[in-house]
């Protein structure tokens, strides 16, 4: 009788062990994940924070005086300096790249459909966010043209850049480094050309990242509330405006 009991402890311990360890193993994977969440929120977000107190002596005389010390230098190096217009299409190349890998036939997270219609989201939350910050905090540019902060070029780089790492960047590392790559130099740009503080491109970096992320993970619980059928219905209509270039729109087929 003792060594069948015995027995059965031991059966009992082998089917148990492995469910606790697998257990144990789903807590640390959330946790895992959970750190690596907030930081993608925690950082760009204090990023902003600095970056607005930089904006008045009133919140950082520090902060300030290095915002204004960092543009007299760089005019200083960079005096002559002209983008000619290239940031204002730098801006958009992570975009153009994710649509021309789908294009293709490279797949990625998401669908074309999917993919676009989280960038027009994103895309009116970033629009949203910075007009209204740059209506409230009215802070002149270096140049003194009105507007300045954040920097709408530096968040619609980052957007992108974000969406396309999103899209491609698990399969494709290099893609991700390239387009943040791509949406530093836009936000560099703006500063060697005299139409930006330092401060107004960290801004703008921070909330550009942060609507890219925010729709990207909220777009699945939106299609959720969706018809069942609207997702097949969805279509992507190529337009042209004349005088403003061609794009894409989303269709709904009734």
């Amino acid at each position: 009788m003792a060594c069948w009991t015995g027995s059965l402890a031991v059966a009992q311990a082998q089917v148990y062990v492995p469910l606790s360890r697998a257990d144990s193993l789903t807590i640390v994977q959330r946790k895992q994940q959970f750190r690596k969440a907030a930081l993608r929120i925690a950082i760009p977000s204090a990023v902003f924070g600095l970056a607005a107190m930089a904006n008045s002596p009133r919140f950082s005389t520090i902060l300030f005086e290095a915002r204004e010390e960092i543009q007299e230098e760089t005019q200083e190096a960079f005096s002559s300096f002209d983008a000619r217009g290239l940031d204002d299409y730098s801006r958009h190349a992570p975009l153009a790249v994710a649509y021309a890998l789908m294009a293709t036939g490279h797949r990625g997270e998401r669908t074309a459909v999917g993919f676009t219609l989280t960038y027009l989201l994103a895309r009116e939350l970033d629009a949203t966010v910075v007009s209204n910050l740059k209506r409230v905090t009215a802070q002149a540019r270096p140049n003194g043209d009105p507007n300045s902060f954040p920097s709408s070029h530096t968040s619609q780089a980052f957007l992108t850049a974000t969406l396309l790492h999103e899209q491609y960047g698990r399969r494709y590392p290099w893609l991700s480094v390239s387009g943040y790559a791509v949406a530093t130099a836009t936000g560099t740009m703006r500063v060697l050309g005299n139409k930006h503080w330092a401060s107004d491109v960290l801004a703008g970096a921070a909330i550009g990242f942060l609507s890219a992320e925010t729709m990207w993970h909220l777009y699945p619980a939106l299609t959720k509330a969706l018809p069942s059928q609207m997702a097949q219905r969805l279509l992507l209509v190529p337009t042209y405006v004349a005088g403003g270039g061609a794009g894409l729109a989303v269709a709904v087929q009734l």
